[in-house]
């Protein structure tokens, strides 16, 4: 069965995961039954287009390649152009809504606004934005759940990596009391090269350089990225309606070459460690830099690379590591939602056609 999907925003996210639907097509449809067709896209400034048919994934691609919008698109009986994202919402068939907008991080918009429009209207969301879901879990989890719709956030945390999938399958049946990660790739990439003999200021115009950091880098050095994410996995994971504000942050903007020394004399390492621990009904959540041991399972954790532990009354604790961003990695990221949203989708079919 045609899985129909909506993109909203057309940039390195979107591009992402059209271009793997486009290279794992065949092998989707033949290894879960899943037959994907994007028949809309949505896009502030590169334009809109809709057919309730399906897009040519190779033309999209190629118009944005060529002149960076859709203009350029082959007309066909059919086509429309010109809906903007509330509009492609509520006029298009898509099943699923894919948000990859460009989402304002402290307030979450347009993405909440997206996130409601389209539960509203029967669809089910997969996002990669983390404000939304920092910001208005509860209220979104609700809505969805209302509606009988699914709403996928797996790359908001660590990307592709499954930070959040897999504490929910995997490590299913443990009390996990402690949550420990590396959540940033930039400050972690400008520690491991403040060990290496960098300052802190040659370290970020070299992140800068590299694209790791934005021209502001407020939001990675002073630890907003990472604050955002131990709130989602707080509400998620340990199920604890944390917000922002109850958060400790110190970010690594006053970290020195001496005090890289001044860890390296003791053994240790300096990390931007984001924590969440369970004490009795209370959840501590905080983000700042720690020195932490040779031995700690986040310590040899370089460069741009994420990682986070969980602390298991049952497995012990479980280290997951990967990349925290990338185009492909986020792409897949959408992916892994669409699948899960896909396959129970058609559980409940089976379900209900046992039913009679």
């Amino acid at each position: 069965m045609v899985h129909r999907i909506a993109l909203l925003g057309f940039g390195v996210v979107g591009q992402g995961f059209a271009e793997i639907v486009q290279q794992k097509y065949g092998f989707l449809k033949e290894q879960y039954g899943l037959d994907i067709s994007i028949v809309a896209v949505s896009d502030m400034m590169k334009g809109s287009i809709y057919h309730p048919e399906g897009l040519s994934i190779e033309e999209l691609l190629r118009c944005i390649k060529e002149n960076g919008n859709f203009d350029n698109y082959p007309h066909q009986i059919g086509l429309v152009r010109g809906l903007n994202s509330f509009e492609t919402i509520k006029q298009s068939n898509a099943e699923t809504i894919v948000e990859v907008t460009f989402t304002d991080i402290q307030t979450g918009q347009p993405a909440i606004d997206h996130c409601k429009c389209a539960f509203e209207h029967g669809k089910n969301v997969i996002m990669s934005n983390k404000g939304p879901v920092a910001l208005a879990y509860g209220e979104l989890k609700a809505l969805a759940e209302k509606q009988h719709v699914q709403w996928g956030y797996e790359g908001s945390v660590m990307s592709g990596t499954p930070a959040l999938r897999m504490p929910e399958t995997s490590l299913a049946g443990n009390n996990i009391t402690e949550i420990q990660g590396i959540l940033n790739g930039t400050t972690n990439y400008m520690l491991t090269r403040m060990e290496e003999g960098l300052s802190y200021e040659e370290a970020l115009k070299e992140a800068q350089k590299l694209g790791y950091a934005e021209a502001n880098p407020t939001s990675d050095v002073e630890g907003f990225d990472a604050l955002y994410k131990i709130v989602i996995l707080s509400n998620v994971i340990l199920k604890h309606p944390l917000t922002i504000t109850d958060v400790e942050r110190v970010g690594i903007s006053h970290l020195t070459s001496e005090d890289i020394e001044m860890a390296k004399a003791e053994g240790k390492k300096w990390k931007l460690i984001a924590k969440l621990k369970k004490e009795g009904d209370r959840v501590i959540a905080s983000v700042k830099p720690e020195m932490v041991s040779l031995y700690h399972p986040l310590a040899n954790i370089t460069g741009a690379t994420n990682a986070i532990t969980y602390l298991c009354d049952l497995a012990g604790p479980i280290t997951l590591i990967g990349a925290g961003a990338g185009k492909v990695e986020t792409g897949f990221s959408i992916l892994i939602d669409l699948i899960n949203i896909d396959l129970r989708k058609s559980l409940a079919s089976v379900e209900v056609s046992q039913s009679y």
